[in-house]
């Protein structure tokens, strides 16, 4: 059993036609929340992610105030979240949440 969530991540998924949309949300949570930690704008599939994204890293205190403004400002994107507690298998498969369209992962990387 799970026993600490040590953050979350938030990931914009975005393609070619809505990296800019990706960018004014990702602009608009770090102006609302100076705390929250906006990563690097890969243009294509990275790690796990099928297709573009940007990361946003988010204290545990954090995660509901921002999930709920990313809720209601992620602009038609498709939003996916997780808790960091160690395992990335169940982090990024039982522990989602997703919003908008859900996607399939490469779980490859995590399987043991």
């Amino acid at each position: 059993m799970v026993k600490e969530i040590k953050n979350f991540h938030i990931h914009l998924y975005f393609n070619e036609q809505s990296l800019s949309i990706a960018k004014k949300v990702a602009e608009a949570v770090a102006s609302e929340f100076p705390r929250v930690e906006v990563g690097r704008f890969h243009e294509g599939p990275v790690g796990p992610h099928p297709i573009g994204s940007v990361q946003l890293l988010i204290d545990n205190e954090n995660f509901g105030p921002v999930l709920s403004f990313v809720a209601l400002n992620h602009k038609g994107l498709t939003i996916f979240a997780h808790p960091n507690t160690g395992d990335d298998l169940l982090d990024h498969t039982e522990h989602a949440i997703w919003l908008g369209t859900q996607m399939s992962l490469n779980l490859d990387l995590f399987k043991k």
